[in-house]
């Protein structure tokens, strides 16, 4: 198993090196896409992965620095299976929180070259809490947060527990309060993905030091981090020792 971390920024203003949030997840060849910042998918093709094994999307909420490249991504799948022209495509699923925001990226695919049409298929699944699918290789479970404010039951946004060869990665999302990642957790993980862009890394070590957890990956990263970058690595190698990195765009991460 691989992660790429391909989009490690919080919802800022443009910034050197770093898009907005995304990471993939490849396993048995195949690539779980966690959100879908700017940029994503040409990051992803220039690191190697190949977009046309791209079988689940996952969005946690429908902010733009979490949809912004989506409709790009799409598009580049398309583009490069119209050039290589391989025998099949998977099929595609996506799970976002809002179809509003879906219609509307699909409504701009389809008004570019040939009314976007592909030989596959792209559905479209609203994110509930609970298991969101599981192929055999790859099981995900979303548990709804507080980050946007909505009436009850109409969940905007979400955290994600992601089991694949007997390892649960927790991917936190945009939350309100590390908190609510508790009942996810639970008794421990062996990863954990977590947004710095609302918290600060002391935040991060006061919620995570007395908790079974393998190693903790920084990303959406917010001005700490982002703004003093030195000075926040050897924050982080201090506190957390080995069991901790700030990830950067591009980064790649064997996980055993």
């Amino acid at each position: 198993m691989k992660l790429y971390f391909l989009g490690t920024c919080a919802g800022s203003e443009p910034m050197p090196d770093r898009k907005h949030m995304s990471f993939a997840l490849e396993c048995d060849e195949n690539i779980y896409w966690f959100d879908a910042g700017e940029s994503c998918s040409h990051t992803a093709h220039n690191l190697g992965v190949d977009l046309l094994n791209v079988k689940k999307v996952v969005i946690s909420h429908p902010h733009m620095d979490h949809v912004g490249g989506l409709g790009n991504l799409l598009w580049n799948i398309r583009k490069l299976y119209l050039m290589k022209k391989p025998d099949r495509v998977s099929d595609i699923d996506v799970y976002i929180p809002n179809l509003q925001t879906w219609e509307g990226i699909m409504m701009i695919l389809r008004n570019t070259e040939g009314n976007f049409k592909i030989p596959f298929c792209i559905q479209a699944h609203k994110t509930h809490d609970g298991v969101l699918f599981d192929d055999g290789s790859v099981r995900v479970t979303a548990f709804h947060n507080l980050h946007i404010s909505t009436p009850e039951n109409q969940w905007q946004s979400y955290s994600f527990l992601i089991e694949c060869r007997e390892k649960r990665i927790v991917y936190s999302g945009d939350v309100k309060c590390y908190s609510e990642l508790d009942t996810i957790i639970g008794t421990g993980c062996d990863n954990l993905i977590i947004e710095t862009g609302h918290f600060g890394i002391d935040d991060v070590y006061a919620y995570t030091k007395n908790k079974a957890i393998g190693k903790i990956y920084f990303t959406h990263n917010g001005r700490e981090i982002i703004n003093s970058s030195e000075l926040a690595a050897e924050k982080v190698n201090r506190l957390f020792k080995n069991n901790a990195a700030i990830c950067f765009d591009g980064m790649v991460e064997l996980l055993e």
